[in-house]
């Protein structure tokens, strides 16, 4: 059995710094210095977290869903270790009814890699490593 846990949650924001301030303030985030670097790109998240990186909200830039009708969350992202990933993928195929996840699908950033997809009811997810290296050379 996997041992999975939440990563980070998505969530727009009229703008990525502001809203860091209002969660540090509020809620006592810090941005997590490692990753700021996605930050620095127009469409990257600013990371911001409570324990040190280990569960994370990842601020991005856009429209806020607001309070009138919220249509739910934009994509849920769980992380798993490194050879749970590769094993991961092959049962993606299974799940995509014998088309293979093509090797364009997994998002390589440079840390981490992620792969998204959707369940059955068309809820948005993604799966994370940050086994990067070891990763990367079981991909090729």
């Amino acid at each position: 059995m996997r041992v999975t846990q939440i990563d980070h949650v998505e969530l727009e924001v009229p703008n990525r710094y502001a809203a860091a301030l209002w969660y540090q303030t509020v809620l006592g985030f810090e941005i997590c210095r490692e990753y700021e670097t996605w930050a620095g790109a127009k469409s990257g998240p600013l990371m911001i977290s409570t324990d040190g990186g280990e569960t994370k909200l990842a601020l991005f830039e856009g429209q806020p869903q607001g309070l009138e009708r919220p249509i739910g969350i934009r994509r849920i992202a769980f992380r798993i270790g490194g050879d749970d990933f590769v094993r991961l993928i092959d049962e993606l195929d299974a799940l995509k009814e014998g088309d293979a996840v093509e090797r364009s699908e997994i998002a390589d950033h440079g840390k981490s890699f992620s792969v998204y997809f959707s369940d059955p009811y068309g809820n948005r997810l993604e799966v994370t490593t940050y086994d990067y290296e070891a990763v990367r050379g079981k991909l090729g």
